[in-house]
């Protein structure tokens, strides 16, 4: 099983596993923000016991080995911003992320993924890093272009996003870049 630390540094940022006592600012922070979640693959949560709900469910999947998820800290106002995370399917590993609005624009979710695949490319189990985002979502792109992925498929029709009326979306399919193949 993949051994992961609980808590990743960068220059601005500090990763850590979330902590039941996060609920409160994921929720107002992103999780409960229509705008924040337009792009996720899971409902804008309703109300904060939807997001003690995911809490709950990423302590478990923690445990199990399958799904590792990270608050995403700004080091300078000690502040839940966002979240991140990977999950792992026997050496093949997919990541996400999400900014609270007030961080968009600022370089985190670039900085947060680059954080998490220099540790990732160092496993010896992980043959493969992907990630896949809606077509449409020029900001999620960049990100994971700059940090080092490139576009491997358009596929079409191939997620439905709960947040954008259900509709099954064309998606970009991105995996690290061969410069940087494991």
């Amino acid at each position: 099983m993949l051994e992961v630390p609980h808590h990743f540094e960068s220059e601005r940022l500090v990763l850590r596993k979330f902590l039941p006592e996060d609920a409160a600012m994921i929720f107002y922070q992103y999780a409960g923000n229509p705008r924040a979640t337009k792009f996720v693959s899971w409902p804008t949560h309703q109300t904060i016991e939807d997001t003690r709900d995911y809490l709950k469910y990423a302590g478990d999947a923690w445990l199990k080995g399958v799904d590792f998820s990270f608050a995403i800290i700004e080091k300078s106002s000690d502040k839940l911003i966002g979240g991140t995370g990977f999950v792992n399917e026997d050496g093949k590993v997919y990541l996400g992320y999400i900014l609270a609005e007030t961080a968009w624009g600022k370089g985190y979710a670039t900085e947060a993924t680059k954080t998490l695949v220099a540790w990732l490319k160092a496993q010896q189990q992980i043959y493969r890093i992907w990630a896949i985002c809606d077509a449409e979502h020029g900001p999620s792109i960049r990100v994971l272009e700059k940090s080092g992925f490139i576009q491997e498929a358009l596929i079409r029709k191939w997620c439905r996003f709960p947040n954008q009326n259900n509709h099954a979306k064309d998606c970009f399919f991105y995996v690290l870049g061969p410069a940087d193949a494991l």
